[in-house]
């Protein structure tokens, strides 16, 4: 067995601190450098050429032939060093990171989407990623299409096949957990969509947004995903101080969505990579500090007396038998994302934001601190009105995100604040 053979069989959060990186290329440097260049030196003009050939696709790479390093816009080691640790946690073949989760969900629509195609999608989902269908895609001449939680299967294909473009489909986009209800989609009853719908010259593509739930509690492509995708500000990076976004998947899709990553610019630079490298180490030890403590934060929400309901994974049992078989099969921890509605109307949910001291008033989740914001007024401000009531968006919703301070202090502050309703 050789040492590459024997490194497969590290769990990822070992890997993190040194997968994909060898010392000897930088001075001995136990951690990667920044590569602070936009350019880098052919050895010979033979291999420049050769280097071209195989990024704009003239050719395949050949047997043993080793990819070179051209212009940071393509390649670069901070960035190529990130996306292979990256695709350990999904166990994809490959990834590619973008300055923002935005350009990450975009990119995705603008690959597999063209005039004429059809998108079916979960509602709800982020709010820029609903802004995106709603207003961009449609000015492009693609038609969309989007069912709750509570559909089944069957009443989903009826919706598609209403539409009149059913055969047109070529994505399905699904966030799961939802943001910001944590409302629960069946992965693999999405697949089975995606295959039905499916035509031997137009596959149609299953995209998962994993935001809410990071590397660690849920692996979409174990369950029908062709595509991973992440706002990497979140989980993955982790304390508040850098905007990214990931897609993982086969080596096929991923070089397509390399492709048109190349030529609309917007790959993550050398200072996001190292970032994003020096935060992947200490992931585990974060989310899983995150979500014991979003359990226990969970419990005392649920019975505080000026608490109507608390929405969170961990509280899932047999009286809401779909949502809580979907929560068994897909995913491997209950997540640190609590969304709750206080007892009363906007008023009471701002005097609830305006009180707390811990807890920071501010969007964006996943991050080492606590941060809370009313999405209603926030996040989802653009989602339609309409939308927000059928999905209990409403002006009492609050969202939570759970970080990694001492449990009892988010507590106390949590309480502290709900007493000044």
């Amino acid at each position: 067995m050789d040492d590459h053979d024997k490194r497969k069989q590290f769990s990822p959060e070992t890997l993190m601190m040194s997968y994909g990186y060898n010392p000897q290329w930088s001075e001995g440097a136990v951690k990667c450098p920044i590569f602070q260049t936009s350019t880098f030196v052919f050895n010979t003009a033979e291999e420049g050429k050769a280097f071209f050939e195989i990024a704009y696709g003239m050719r395949d790479q050949k047997p043993n032939e080793k990819l070179g390093l051209i212009y940071s816009r393509l390649n670069n080691p901070d960035l190529e060093i990130l996306e292979g640790r990256l695709k350990l946690w999904d166990k994809a073949d490959a990834c590619a990171v973008f300055e923002s989760g935005m350009s990450a969900i975009s990119t995705v629509f603008l690959e597999f989407l063209k005039p004429g195609s059809l998108l079916l999608h979960s509602k709800p989902v982020y709010g820029g990623t609903d802004h995106f269908i709603h207003h961009i895609l449609k000015g492009f001449g693609i038609h969309t299409v989007g069912f709750h939680p509570k559909m089944s299967e069957q009443e989903i294909i009826q919706l598609v096949e209403d539409t009149g473009h059913s055969d047109q489909l070529a994505l399905v986009y699904i966030e799961t957990p939802a943001n910001p209800t944590n409302a629960l989609f069946d992965l693999s009853m999405a697949r089975r969509i995606a295959d039905r719908f499916s035509r031997d010259d137009a596959p149609v593509y299953l995209a998962v947004d994993n935001t809410y739930m990071g590397p660690l509690w849920q692996h979409p492509m174990e369950h029908g995903a062709d595509l991973v995708v992440y706002s990497a500000t979140k989980y993955i990076a982790g304390h508040s101080d850098v905007i990214a976004g990931a897609v993982l998947g086969n080596h096929e899709l991923m070089a397509r969505i390399r492709g048109l990553r190349t030529f609309l610019g917007n790959m993550a630079g050398p200072w996001t990579g190292w970032l994003l490298m020096r935060s992947l180490e200490t992931l585990k030890v974060r989310m899983d500090t995150q979500t014991r403590n979003a359990q226990k934060i969970a419990q005392f929400l649920n019975g505080h007396p000026k608490v109507e309901k608390v929405y969170y994974l961990g509280l899932l049992d047999e009286s809401q038998p779909q949502q809580f078989a979907i929560y068994q099969e897909q995913c491997k921890a209950p997540g640190a994302m609590i969304s709750f509605d206080i007892k009363g109307k906007e008023k009471d949910a701002f005097t609830f934001l305006n009180n707390l001291t811990i807890i920071k008033l501010a969007v964006s989740l996943g991050s080492t601190e606590s941060l809370v914001e009313h999405p209603a007024t926030m996040t989802h401000v653009d989602v339609s009105e309409e939308d927000r009531a059928m999905l209990g968006i409403s002006e009492k919703l609050i969202r939570l995100s759970v970080g990694v301070e001492n449990p009892d202090d988010i507590i106390w502050d949590i309480s502290n604040s709900l007493d000044k309703v």
